[in-house]
């Protein structure tokens, strides 16, 4: 899952155009959505449903899932990984 995990930073920095990071400057743990962390907003949380939607054919059935999985790099490839 570690190559995952690091697929995952490099698309969502591509995704998100975050050019002035790095895949290392992103924590596996790290809060996606919390100025603790990359303080991404609701725009940004559309980005990622696109980025599972085009690169791994997947759809979250429940919206209010969203903020569960996408509160991390790890939380997010757990769901891929389960829904591959």
């Amino acid at each position: 899952m570690s190559e995952l995990k690091e697929t995952l930073k490099a698309q969502i920095i591509n995704q998100l155009s975050l050019e002035d990071l790095t895949p290392a400057a992103i924590a596996d743990d790290m809060p996606l959505f919390s100025e603790e962390g990359l303080g991404l907003d609701s725009i940004d949380a559309l980005e990622f449903i696109v980025l599972l939607e085009s690169n791994y054919a997947l759809k979250i059935a429940d919206p209010s899932q969203g903020r569960e999985i996408f509160h991390s790099v790890n939380t997010l490839a757990d769901f891929i990984e389960k829904n591959r």
